[in-house]
């Protein structure tokens, strides 16, 4: 028997295995066309989105959600973006499941510091 896990859940764990660097998790909560638009670039399909998630991953030290709020197959985290590039960010990021799989993301917030904190890393 194999269980659903809600939409919450889902958000949940690919939360916090991003926050771990646990790439193989994050590739089984994704829909293989997952679709993702964000502040710092879009992603179409499993591999341009995880490797966008890697990417930002060199600089993430943590991510502190203060809320998540889930209708059905929707849902919204609140949280602050803690890279070693740029001051905390505070993120909004809206997923949509399909088939128990994120199939849809959308993210939000000022990106003005971690594009200032790139250019001096780099």
């Amino acid at each position: 028997m194999t269980t659903t896990k809600t939409a919450r859940e889902l958000a949940e764990t690919y939360f916090t295995a991003w926050e771990a660097g646990d790439f193989e998790t994050l590739r089984g909560l994704l829909a293989d066309d997952v679709d993702f638009v964000g502040a710092l670039g879009t992603a179409s399909g499993i591999d341009e989105a995880l490797g966008g998630l890697r990417g930002l991953g060199q600089v993430l030290e943590k991510i502190d959600v203060k809320t998540r709020v889930a209708e059905g197959e929707e849902v919204i985290t609140w949280f602050e973006l803690h890279t070693s590039v740029a001051p905390p960010a505070p993120t909004a990021n809206w997923m949509h499941v399909e088939n128990g799989k994120i199939a849809r993301i959308r993210v939000t917030f000022d990106p003005r510091g971690l594009l200032a904190g790139f250019e001096k890393k780099a």
